[in-house]
């Protein structure tokens, strides 16, 4: 028998409560309500969660998450939203729009959304990191007991492009999540449309305000689309209120986290007003031949080769038709392993794999006379209450069985124990497909435990195809001025395209649209004649300096990480020094050592891919990151902590985030030539001493997931260039000091060298002291007050008292440039650069965007 619900048409939602709204348990007691649209209690229920942010949980009862509801009626919604936004955008908008979901709640509703536009490419969210895809955005969600969103498109192109957002939410609650999407979206791809779909609106005035001040700032067209709109009235200490009973009727069931379900009895045959007890799940059920688990049956969808189990890296049109004509006969396998005699099934999903499991369901219902209801498992913890009155009626608990990068935990199925379902389908994707689903604690032993049979369905997890090899590294001459052997870029080429613009331009596009500092490149600096002379008359007063600090840190490398190191200096600063340590340990013990320069982005961290080639060519314990100097420590962090994702992303482990420098005087670092802040010649110039290499560039449209990073090569500025004499002047030196910088390295090797992060203290220090109050204005050393100079809004210069000679370059810039030169006493710096806090559109913050003052 077919059954045939008109998509777009709502089917009545059902009540299992007999007419009791599944809101009242906690309106009576904590004195919630729900108003505006006559539909909202039909659409809503209510519960309450461990949350220290927020303790009700809006309970949909048409989404298909945490409430069993027909997979119809689920779909239903979500098309007829759909189908909403493309009569507002009209057929040629819709054609360029992309439709944007949010894990894990909306993954399948904005998938549903994305069928009934019909013309859009659908993309979600997701809090999985998958190797080999490195992230294209992110953002944040306040209110979530899981706040990190990823989005990880395999074509970059999606985000990229020009035509209508569709942002597509459960609810819209107060519109934080959409502001940070868009905020963090729009910095990069600027668009002139955005549209907010949701199945309920229920943000205060104050809110919505707040949004349509937002896109007026931005200068876009904002719509929202949705089923119903109200508010939620919370009296005064509903937080604390809610937290009190949650935690009085957790103690009153006390039990441990799993094997406990609460289920007294069936759905809907309950007495009203009745309370929830804990009882613990049975055990001991014997295998069954295929070996998955007690009462389990695995069923083979012949999913189709090569698509997408869901849109976490995107999903198109054309995937669409290709599911379209698979589904009949994937839902016949599924019907054939049912006992004949099912009369309700329930089918279950995973997580953030709804979508896929619903369009099953659904086929399931339209093609068979059976009852088919749909809900799917989920992160967050809610206290089931046994009440006719109260949304989550029952609770499986069982531990997470895909190897979140969040590390282990609880998971959750609610109102499927004691529901009365003939049979249950659990749908995974093979990266759930683990020991920990099938063991005695896991999901299928719970659902074995509520009903007869358990069928399991396991679609292949989808990633991006990888490329075979990552390409080799650029060289001289090439690529850089610098002998082919001296080191080898593991970037791309990006010569031929316009990155630069004038200062002022750039940071008035940064601070405007909150942009990232590495999607473009300043004007590269151009130096007088008379500061060239003061570059060659530094480095003839420093060269020995210099090579003695190289011979120190090199000596060390060698004794203490590895007696043949891979050197991989962070581009462009730490790549001179890097050959400087090459050609030390050539020149002292004979040793070639492979040196490689990559890139590393505040806020968005080091190339994975230039790890992932280094990870296949060498052995990563051998892998020593250099670079030239420490200011505040700004990138030693981002190392740590990039490299802590790369090895939870990608798995492979052995890289050290220890930074080996020239010259460490914030005291940032364990391994370093000198901790005295004194000029090095190479931080005078940029390209012109950097083997005219530009800074690296990391811009979606130009640097997909499986390229390196970018950077440019001046060729034209060959006539100006001194990178290599810079590199010959010092290695010179290599003789006269080699006793000297061997017997200081055994000193310090003898010492305790631990950070100290007395320079952090000084920038905090200087911050307020100034009325600053922000410290990535104050750039400390003569390094980074260098670049100050040459690239950002210099304010002033703070100079140690009695500083000589290696202040003239500064010294020199600041009068270009009309900044003044305080000298004070007590400065651990030589120098400190302090960026204007009234012009700060070129200064960025940790996270490598433009601060605002």
């Amino acid at each position: 028998m077919e059954k045939a619900v008109n998509e777009g048409e709502h089917p009545e939602v059902r009540d299992d409560a007999d007419g009791v709204w599944s809101g009242s348990w906690v309106a009576e007691r904590l004195g919630v309500e729900l108003a505006g649209d006559g539909r909202l209690t039909g659409l809503l229920g209510l519960a309450l969660r461990r949350n220290p942010k927020r303790a009700h949980l809006l309970v949909s009862n048409v989404l298909g998450k945490h409430v069993p509801q027909s997979p119809s009626v689920v779909y239903g919604f979500g098309v007829e939203l759909g189908r909403r936004v493309r009569d507002l955008l009209g057929d040629d908008e819709a054609g360029r729009a992309v439709v944007l979901g949010y894990a894990e709640t909306a993954t399948g509703l904005g998938h549903s959304v994305a069928d009934g536009l019909g013309l859009a490419p659908y993309l979600h969210s997701t809090r999985r990191p998958v190797a080999g895809v490195a992230p294209a955005g992110g953002f944040e969600e306040s209110h979530s007991h899981a706040t990190s969103h990823l989005l990880l498109p395999e074509d970059p192109a999606l985000l990229t492009g020009d035509g209508p957002l569709v942002l597509v939410d459960d609810e819209f609650s107060t519109g934080n999540t959409v502001l940070n999407t868009v905020r963090d979206l729009h910095g990069r791809y600027p668009r002139r449309r955005y549209v907010v779909v949701a199945l309920v609106d229920m943000r205060s005035p104050t809110d919505a305000k707040r949004l349509a001040d937002f896109a007026e700032e931005i200068g876009a067209r904002v719509d929202l689309v949705t089923a119903a709109s109200g508010t939620v009235r919370l009296p005064a200490g509903v937080l604390e209120k809610g937290q009190e009973l949650v935690a009085r009727y957790e103690a009153e069931s006390a039990a441990p986290s799993w094997p406990v379900a609460q289920f007294p009895a069936p759905l809907g045959h309950r007495p009203q007003g009745a309370r929830g007890t804990a009882r613990a799940t049975p055990t001991g059920p014997q295998p069954d031949d295929n070996g998955t688990g007690p009462h389990v049956t695995r069923v083979d969808l012949h999913w189709p080769a090569d698509l997408p189990d869901g849109a976490r890296h995107g999903f198109t049109p054309a995937h669409r038709a290709r599911l379209e004509a698979a589904l009949p006969a994937m839902a016949a396998r599924i019907a054939e392993a049912l006992p004949h005699d099912a009369r309700r099934v329930h089918v279950l999903g995973f997580e953030e794999l709804m979508y896929a499991p619903l369009r099953l369901a659904r086929e399931l219902e339209r093609t068979t006379g059976i009852e088919v209801r749909y809900s799917t498992t989920t992160r967050s913890p809610v206290l089931a209450v046994d009440d006719p009155g109260y949304a989550i009626r029952t609770r499986l608990a069982f531990p997470a069985h895909d190897d979140p990068a969040d590390g282990p935990g609880e998971r959750y199925a609610y109102n499927v124990a004691g529901a009365g379902f003939d049979a249950v389908v659990a749908v995974v994707d093979s990266a759930a497909d683990t020991p920990a689903l099938h063991a005695p604690d896991g999901l299928l032993a719970r659902l074995a435990a509520h009903t007869p049979r358990v069928l399991l369905a396991v679609i292949p997890s989808y990633a991006p195809e990888r490329p075979s090899m990552l390409p080799e590294p650029l060289r001289g001459p090439a690529f850089s001025s610098y002998a082919p052997e001296e080191v080898g870029w593991l970037l791309q080429d990006l010569s031929d395209v316009t990155l630069e613009a004038p200062t002022e331009e750039r940071e008035e596009a940064i601070q405007s649209g909150g942009a990232h500092y590495a999607e473009s490149l300043p004007v590269e600096y151009q130096p007088s004649e008379q500061y060239q002379a003061l570059f060659h008359a530094a480095l003839k007063e420093s060269a020995a300096r210099i090579a003695q600090a190289v011979g120190v840190v090199t000596e060390t490398v060698l004794a203490e990480r590895s007696p043949r190191p891979v050197l991989v200096s962070l581009a462009r600063a730490g790549t001179p020094v890097g050959i400087l340590m090459r050609r030390w340990a050539q020149h002292r013990h004979g040793l070639d050592l492979p040196h490689y320069a990559v890139s590393i982005v505040r806020g968005r961290g080091i190339d994975a891919n230039a790890l992932r080639w280094l990870a296949e060519h060498h052995d990563p314990r051998d892998v020593v990151f250099v670079d030239g100097w420490t200011g505040k420590g700004a990138i030693t962090r981002e190392l740590a902590q990039a490299l802590e994702e790369f090895e939870k992303s990608d798995g492979i482990s052995g890289f050290s985030p220890e930074i080996a420098v020239l010259a460490d005087p914030g005291s940032c670092v364990r391994t370093y030539g000198t901790r005295e802040d004194f000029l090095i010649p190479s931080a005078c110039l940029n390209s012109t001493v950097s083997g005219l290499i530009s800074r690296t560039v990391l811009r979606a449209d130009l640097v997909g997931p499986h390229d390196f990073h970018g950077a440019k090569f001046y060729r034209e500025l060959a006539g100006t260039d001194v990178s290599v004499a810079f590199l010959d002047a010092v290695s010179a030196r290599f003789p006269e000091v080699a006793d000297a910088a061997c017997a200081q390295a055994k000193e310090l090797l003898a010492t305790d060298r631990s950070p100290t992060w007395e320079g952090w203290a000084a920038v905090e220090r200087i911050s307020e002291e100034y009325a600053i109050h922000d410290v990535n204005l104050v750039k400390p050393g003569v390094g980074e007050t260098t670049r100050v100079m040459l690239r950002r809004v210099p304010w002033k210069v703070l100079a140690r008292a009695g500083a000589g000679s290696d202040l003239d370059h500064v010294r020199l810039l600041a009068e270009q440039r009309g900044v003044p030169v305080e000298e004070v006493g007590g400065l651990p710096y030589t120098c400190v650069g302090l960026i204007h806090p009234k012009y700060t559109r070129g200064a960025t913050g940790a996270d490598g965007k433009a601060v605002s003052v």
